[in-house]
């Protein structure tokens, strides 16, 4: 059924008591499990901002390959392509809390303690693909339980702003995390720097252990026995392709921006090293304006959490069409300073997509199936992000960082007319 405002109306939603709570007089940051959420993960974010670019700077430092290098992006991505749908059918059943602290606790374990338990000679590059794998298969559990635990306490006309808010610990984990990393790496190496994040990722799940998460909708089961998870995948398959077109149209939109933001960021070391010349110190600061452009476009969506869905749509149009021409001017540059700038631009245009898709998948799936909705939807973005990282990884080794970054920039801007395509047709069918 669909409501006035032209989105889906769902049955009776877990938000119903949140919107009789604190959240709808105070800010989302001063309500008490809202804050609680969002410390954790600025912190666990920071902490993955220092890792992921020791990580890729271990791996090319030791191969002087770019397209092994891009293997740390594709095994970052094979969890959520290969265990996404099924991801989603447990986040559905299991309670979201138990799943988040756990993940996180693995995390901890794989990324943080795991390496500096390892000795220098053991650690090699097999030993951290390894890791890196594992350590995407709690991360692949945790985003889509974290996002379908967000209308637990949080009112529906705040999902954007909740979403943006969660994605500005992201922005301000790039923005600390690799100028943090680089001087670490320079002081004292790739391997001890990973050993910053197991107490990020613990800190992160004893503010979960906080939280207070509303209880799931009650719903009376029509057979005599539940549902396997067959019937379940089948039936989120059915929602998300059948009978909500909007989000088969939006999963293929974000496939297509995914398949070139995801290759930027496995490659942003390449890019910077060869086309630049920069140490770690200075890829560090200049991966850092990435993430100030990330956070003032979360703060900017603030203001649109109530915009209608084709309007907010309208907005991805325009930002995807800023990052592609900011890449596409990085190629023209020397200049770090420049470069620095340039970057920031490119942080604006791709903050706005992720936020406003999770506020639309939130906004229009059913609450008991958000979990199945989000795999969906993850496992469609990250096949295009694998795809994306080999692509470009190989193109940048046998053509160029010039032609690869070009070659990125040419991918978000088509993603802008896909964009605009989907935000002339209704959204909801």
């Amino acid at each position: 059924m669909q409501g006035r405002s032209g989105h889906f109306s769902r049955s009776p939603a877990i938000v119903e008591k949140a919107d009789l709570t604190e959240v709808r007089a105070r800010p989302l940051l001063l309500t008490r499990d809202f804050g609680l959420v969002w410390s954790g993960q600025l912190i666990s974010q920071i902490g993955d901002g220092v890792s992921k670019l020791a990580l890729l700077w271990f791996v090319y430092a030791v191969t002087g390959s770019p397209l092994k290098t891009s293997i740390i992006g594709l095994l970052q991505t094979i969890p959520p392509i290969v265990l996404g749908p099924i991801i989603g059918v447990y986040v559905d059943r299991l309670p979201k809390k138990v799943l988040l602290i756990t993940s996180d606790l693995l995390r901890a374990l794989l990324i943080g303690l795991i390496p500096c338990l390892i000795p220098v000679e053991s650690f090699t590059v097999s030993v951290l693909y390894i890791l890196v794998f594992l350590h995407a298969v709690a991360s692949a559990v945790f985003g889509p339980a974290l996002t379908a635990s967000i209308p637990t306490f949080v009112p529906k006309t705040q999902f954007t702003a909740a979403n943006a808010l969660l994605q500005g610990t992201t922005s301000l984990g790039i923005i600390f995390g690799p100028a943090m990393s680089g001087l670490g790496i320079a002081a004292y190496g790739s391997q001890e720097v990973l050993c910053l994040n197991a107490a990020t990722y613990v800190i992160s799940a004893a503010c979960l252990m906080l939280v207070r998460f509303g209880k799931p909708v009650a719903i009376t089961p029509s057979l005599a026995t539940p549902p396997t998870i067959l019937q379940d995948l089948v039936e989120g398959f059915r929602y998300s392709v059948v009978t909500q077109r909007g989000l088969l149209l939006l999963t293929g939109t974000a496939a297509l921006h995914t398949f070139g933001s995801s290759a930027l960021s496995a490659l942003f070391p390449v890019f910077a090293r060869k086309m630049l010349g920069l140490g770690p110190v200075e890829v560090g600061y200049l991966w850092s304006s990435l993430g100030v452009g990330l956070l003032l476009t979360s703060i900017g969506l603030l203001w649109v959490t109530n915009w209608m869905v084709n309007d907010r749509l309208k907005l991805i149009v325009s930002t995807s069409v800023v990052s592609g021409v900011a890449l596409c001017g990085l190629i023209w540059t020397v200049d770090p300073y420049i470069a620095g700038l340039l970057m920031g631009i490119v942080g604006c245009g791709l903050g706005a997509f992720t936020p406003i898709a999770w506020g639309m998948i939130q906004e229009l799936a059913p609450s008991q199936m958000v979990g199945r909705v989000l795999g969906l939807y993850g496992t469609g973005a990250m096949t295009a992000a694998i795809g994306g990282i080999s692509a470009f990884g190989w193109i940048t080794e046998q053509q160029g960082p010039e032609t690869g970054l070009l070659g990125i920039g040419i991918v978000l801007l088509l993603s802008a007319l896909v964009a605009a395509r989907m935000s002339r047709a209704p959204v909801v069918t």
